[in-house]
């Protein structure tokens, strides 16, 4: 049985990571954070652990011995904006603390996801390649960038198998968002599913990387099930898409749905990012696939909102 440590376990990816191990992986879980989790899955260990605390963190992987961890505490893009200290201090002081507990305590592999983020606007806006040259504009974006470049520092002088991806916008039913850009995609379907209108913070026609969570999850899977890979950093993405897309469809489903747009600071953020990434390494190294494409997302999500299990 598998040891597996997780941090930041009630966030989106958090509860969602804990629930697909649970049900393909035979392992003893470890759940992290800083706040208690709404619901508690049986069998799961829950424990408090603040990323930024590297005596607390080694006494943690000291105790429990992970062998696998999976690192998804951050603050993400739109909510790191407003304090770029404390987005600092979660996600690069966080990740070295990890990253060394990794190294101290013998994890043999380890998950920490990156972003579209790191992107910023040299990129070019479609198919943006995997090496990234560009100067992110966001401290989020900043601090990924560190991270990628610490996850290749640990691998060539630790050996530690650190792997990662760069999560697009992920859309979900399960776990509320938090405050990243990308968001629009989830407070949208679930405006129309509610009867209600939406204003949205990003203009009409700006597109960007979108992926369905039940993807996300079993290509992060895949990717950590392999036996080697040839890269620390892939790109993860299903398709591209803009807010009046997803209105345009929603509206062929549910015709009343309204929507207003009223861009605010985040439409900045969204326009230093690229529309499309490639992930033609992701397919080819470790064969990346994905199931849903956006009509089919936005009705599994229309379905499980307005039909609860």
């Amino acid at each position: 049985m598998v040891r597996i440590l997780i941090t930041g376990s009630n966030g989106q990816v958090g509860s969602e990571i804990i629930e697909f191990l649970k049900k393909t992986t035979d392992c003893n879980i470890l759940a992290t954070d800083i706040t208690q989790p709404k619901e508690q899955v049986e069998g799961v260990q829950y424990e408090y652990m603040d990323v930024k605390e590297r005596v607390l963190v080694e006494s943690i992987f000291k105790k429990f011995k992970p062998e696998n961890v999976y690192h998804l505490a951050a603050i993400l893009s739109a909510t790191g904006e407003k304090d770029p200290v404390v987005t600092h201090n979660v996600n690069s002081t966080g990740t070295i603390n990890i990253l060394s507990a990794c190294v101290t305590n013998g994890v043999q592999r380890a998950f920490i996801p990156s972003t579209i983020g790191v992107y910023g606007p040299e990129t070019p806006k479609e198919n943006a390649p995997v090496d990234n040259y560009s100067l992110p504009t966001t401290m989020y974006g900043i601090t990924k960038v560190t991270s990628e470049m610490l996850f290749k520092y640990y691998h060539s002088r630790y050996n530690l198998d650190v792997r990662s991806v760069r999560y697009p916008g992920l859309i979900s039913y399960k776990v509320e968002p938090t405050a990243g850009t990308t968001d629009f995609s989830v407070d949208m379907i679930k405006h129309a599913a509610m009867g209600k209108k939406y204003t949205c913070y990003l203009k009409s026609d700006t597109r960007l990387p979108m992926m369905y969570m039940p993807d996300a999850m079993s290509n992060t899977m895949k990717l950590m099930y392999q036996d080697t890979v040839k890269r620390r950093v892939y790109n993860f993405m299903s398709y591209s898409t803009s807010p009046g897309e997803m209105e345009e469809i929603i509206r062929n489903r549910i015709p009343n749905f309204q929507v207003e747009y009223a861009p605010d600071y985040r439409q900045a953020i969204a326009e230093s990012w690229p529309a499309s990434i490639n992930i033609e390494d992701s397919v080819n190294d470790w064969g990346f696939n994905c199931k849903f494409d956006l009509e089919k997302t936005i009705d599994d999500m229309l379905d499980h909102y307005t039909s609860p299990a």
